[in-house]
This record gives C-alpha cells, sequence and structure tokens, in this order.
C-alpha cells in the first residue's frame, strides 16, 4: 500500500452527497417562495459554554448570506427570514435585545450591500432601536427596483399583529371612501385583506422550513402559510448546511399540492 495515499474524507463525500441530491430534485417544482423560521442561535451558543446568547446570533447571521446565495442558486426567487418577533420584544432581555438590534441592523446594510439583492422589511418598527428602524429603511430603500433575489426580513413581525394593522388599513381606507359600516362587510374578502398584509404584493410561500427540530409556526405567516408546505431541521440555524436545503427542495418536489383539490 502506498503511505501516501488517503481514503476520500468527508468533503469529497459531503459534494457527492450533494450532487446526488441535486439530481433528485425537480427543477420544475422548485418553490418560488420559502419562509424559514431561524431557529437554534441561542441553543447555538449554550452549547458551546458561551454566556451571551449574541455568540449564537451573531453565528446565525454569518450563515444567512451563505444559505440565501443556496436559495439563489437553487433557482428560488423569494425568501422570507423570521429573525425577529413581535413576542421577542416583550420576552428577551434587554441585553440580548440591545445585542440583537445591532446584529439585524448590520446584516440588512450587509445584504444591501450585494448586487442585485432586494431586501424589504416585514413587520412593524414599535419597538425597535431607531438604528434598526433606519438600517431597515435604508436597506428597503437602496435596493427598491432591484431584480434578484428578494428577501423579506421580518422584524418585529408576528402574524396576528399584521392581521390586525391589515383589518385596521381596510376600516380606514373604507372610511376615508365615505363607506359606512353596512357596506364594510362587502368588503371584507380574503383579497381585500391580503392587499393590505405586510407582504402585500407577494405570492404566499410555497414552503416553510423550520430550523432546530421545533415544529410549530410561532405566530409567523399565519395567513399566507394557508397553504404551503412545512418541512422542519434538526440541525440549529449556524450549523445548517447546504444539504439540508437540497433535502427540503428533494422533499418539496416529491409532494403533490391538492391545494383543496
Amino acid at each position: 500500500m502506498n503511505p501516501e495515499r488517503t481514503s476520500p474524507g468527508p468533503g469529497l463525500l459531503y459534494r457527492l452527497y450533494q450532487r446526488r441530491l441535486r439530481r433528485e430534485i425537480d427543477t420544475a417544482r422548485v418553490p418560488h417562495h420559502i419562509a424559514v423560521i431561524v431557529d437554534g442561535n441561542r441553543r447555538w451558543a449554550k452549547q458551546r459554554l458561551q454566556e451571551r446568547a449574541a455568540v449564537g446570533h451573531r453565528a446565525g447571521a454569518r450563515k444567512i448570506p451563505e444559505f440565501l446565495g443556496w436559495c439563489e442558486e437553487s433557482g428560488i426567487e423569494v425568501v422570507t427570514l423570521y429573525l425577529l418577533s413581535a413576542d421577542n420584544l416583550s420576552g428577551r432581555e434587554s441585553q440580548e435585545l440591545t445585542d440583537l438590534f445591532g446584529i439585524i441592523a448590520d446584516l440588512a446594510t450587509d445584504l444591501a450591500a450585494i448586487d442585485a439583492w432586494r431586501v424589504k422589511h416585514v413587520g412593524s418598527i414599535e419597538g425597535l432601536s431607531p438604528e434598526l428602524a433606519l438600517a431597515l429603511e435604508r436597506a428597503e430603500r437602496d435596493t427598491e427596483g432591484r431584480d434578484g433575489l428578494h428577501i423579506n426580513l421580518a422584524v418585529g413581525y408576528g402574524g396576528r399583529s399584521e392581521i390586525t394593522a391589515a383589518m385596521c388599513s381596510v376600516i380606514a381606507e373604507h372610511q376615508a371612501a365615505g363607506g359606512t359600516i353596512d357596506t364594510l362587510a362587502q368588503r371584507l374578502t380574503p383579497e381585500m385583506i391580503g392587499e393590505h398584509l405586510w407582504t402585500r404584493g407577494q405570492a404566499d410561500p410555497d414552503l416553510v422550513i423550520r430550523t432546530s427540530g421545533e415544529q410549530r409556526l410561532s405566530d409567523f405567516m399565519i395567513w399566507q402559510s394557508a397553504h404551503s408546505e412545512f418541512y422542519f431541521v434538526e440541525a440549529l440555524y449556524p450549523d445548517l448546511r447546504e444539504v439540508d436545503l437540497l433535502r427540503a427542495l428533494r422533499d418539496y418536489s416529491r409532494r403533490q399540492r391538492r391545494l383543496g383539490k
């Protein structure tokens, strides 16, 4: 045996597995829009004996541009990332929120600097720091009109809050047009409400992915996901690999979406 020869390492095996997965995905059935519940950052930090959750949040933020690149390469056109919920704003410690505000602000700025990518804030600025609100606004303004990957950053987002805001907007618009309470009911259609959501003008997500093994929506896109497919990944978000996404896409491409038929 030649002592200089080595057996194939995990890098080669991983690449071979990637290729196999790509071959098994029906390219005609890749989702147009995926929504991702970014979960597991804090547990990732704890597993590494880090006292501050910010260590995990920064690791998760570093993964996001790479993850979006995988999505773009796979033919996905819209990605919604659930980064900070409305519930988080009242349930997390002030130091963790302060760290998160800065991390997400930097992330929004970095994503906006990538050619062709378009960034949109989905959520309310209420409870966010002025610096984060400004960074989200600037990223959205600076990337408006781009025709590449569309990225929704769900920050300060809650599905119930979104529906409530949409209903209030419908009512205000109806009143401004001279409508009465008697004619309001005629306007309250799913299509009308959809036109007043924070994601108005966008197609609903075809696939919702949640990392870290948890299997719940956590108030995420509860209106838009009415007909979405769901896929749950065991990996904590900072540990997510491209094969995890490819497996989700393979699974999605094999499902029969009846949509009530």
